[in-house]
């Protein structure tokens, strides 16, 4: 945050402002995750975005898509298709499903293995895919 605000970067250190006291809030409550806290944070943008785009605001979409974007520099990159659907289909294997039915083991399974690289919403799709192949 020192860097930002030496170099005069203002929507940097207003984003980075926001996650620092996300992150003492739950440094607080115990020992916690602070990846979790910076993936929370960024959905937190990204459905911001959405809400704004809806209610026609794109100038306040975009601002909440540029936090989005600086929160996301600073968690691990996320898995590419190729791995994401290896591990679907591991677990597919590991918890023996046969139906959408048993999504809900198979996404906890992914979820796991997964180590928080993937976004719910993109392993969900790729369950769901596999599972009605």
């Amino acid at each position: 945050m020192t860097s930002a605000m030496k170099a005069g970067e203002k929507e940097r250190v207003g984003a980075l402002r926001l996650v620092l006291s996300e992150l003492q809030k739950d440094a607080k409550e115990g020992p916690g995750d602070e990846l979790a806290v910076l993936r929370r944070e960024r959905k937190r943008r990204l459905d911001a975005a959405s809400q704004f785009r809806d209610g026609g605001r794109p100038e306040l979409a975009a601002q909440e898509e540029s936090e989005a974007r600086i929160i996301a520099g600073y968690l691990p990159a996320e898995l590419d298709d190729r791995e994401l659907d290896a591990i679907v289909a591991a677990a597919i294997a590991e918890t023996g499903a046969a139906s959408a039915k048993d999504m809900g083991q198979v996404m906890k399974a992914v979820m796991a293995k997964a180590g928080g690289r993937a976004d719910g919403k993109r392993a969900s799709a790729r369950v769901r895919e596999a599972l009605s192949a």
